[in-house]
């Protein structure tokens, strides 16, 4: 009987479609690579979400494979977990084994305990959420305390990547079908953010996906807090506003005292117009940007006239 490979993939479009279509095809593959660190393999779990193959095996361990044309997100996690090991209060994954089948890098690394935060977070009470935010914040300053160590040379720089997003601005939210009325700030909004958003400010590590499904909530005393955090395949060097945008889009809902809770988390103040347009460039130039599919505030199109007002509805004092 043949060994089984991994393929190749010419494009990232064609291996999602592998993923999704075809885990009998590759978990064969999962299952040996984890008996050769000594792994159980008896009831594998694939992971249906996420970006790469992942397979939890127990309740211990969860095997990563990333596809060559991936390996950027490989260098990512691996650096990440490396560099934030021991760093921070809040759990996070631990290297038990890494490796190569096929060209393909893996990683072996711990599961943690908890519940999926995306499961949990549309029934929490305001209060909860609230104090879930104030706790994101306090774990992206903390994030951003560690050193960059390797994660410094991460490509694009910050510089590079901020220059090629705000060329490709206005052609990405036109083609994502963001209303004329936003389109015509746009200008005015990329000429502020040449100026509001440091070039050259010491970076630091940028998780860039701080959302309800890549962390864990778990609850004690009827109390949930955050419990842990995942998935470091898209981290980058840069300024530290950044990471505010996932929780301000998909979890502040324009709620005052959720945004109050969250920066206040982070270690700002009230948000002065400056951050509000700082922050709005950033959401627009946000790698995975799409504004119609991630703020999430019921009716926004309709409640804001042009971009400042958007920045005054999302960031509500």
């Amino acid at each position: 009987m043949a060994e089984l490979k991994l393929p190749a993939f010419a494009d990232a479009e064609s291996f999602r479609a592998w993923r999704r279509s075809d885990p009998p095809q590759w978990l064969p593959i999962a299952i040996d690579i984890a008996r050769s660190h000594g792994i159980e393999t008896s009831a594998p779990h694939v992971f249906s979400t996420g970006t790469n193959l992942v397979v939890g095996f127990t309740d211990k361990l969860i095997l990563k494979i990333f596809p060559p044309l991936l390996r950027a997100q490989f260098i990512s996690e691996r650096g990440s977990l490396m560099q934030l090991a021991g760093r921070l209060d809040l759990p996070i994954p631990e290297i038990v084994a890494e490796g190569m089948r096929d060209g393909w890098p893996y990683l072996v690394i711990t599961r943690l305990a908890g519940t999926l935060g995306s499961e949990v977070w549309p029934q929490l009470p305001e209060v909860q959420k609230e104090r879930v935010l104030r706790q994101i914040g306090e774990t992206i300053a903390a994030v951003q305390r560690a050193p960059l160590g390797p994660l410094a040379d991460i490509e694009p720089r910050w510089d590079a990547f901020i220059h090629a997003q705000m060329q490709g601005c206005r052609n990405r939210h036109t083609r994502l079908g963001l209303a004329p009325k936003f389109l015509a700030g746009l200008d005015d909004l990329l000429r502020d953010a040449a100026t509001l958003i440091p070039m050259d400010a010491p970076p630091v590590i940028l998780i860039g996906e701080y959302i309800p499904e890549n962390f864990l909530l778990a609850c004690r005393d009827d109390q949930w807090s955050l419990a842990g955090l995942f998935d470091f395949g898209d981290v980058r060097a840069g300024w530290r506003d950044y990471d505010l945008l996932g929780p301000s889009a998909f979890m502040a809902a324009g709620r005052p005292g959720r945004v109050r809770s969250l920066l206040e988390g982070f270690g700002y103040e009230k948000p002065d117009y400056t951050l509000k347009r700082r922050l709005m460039a950033l959401m627009l130039l946000h790698q995975a940007s799409d504004l119609k599919s991630h703020i999430c505030i019921e009716g926004w199109q309709e409640q804001a006239k042009d971009l400042v007002d958007l920045q005054e509805l999302i960031w509500a004092e």
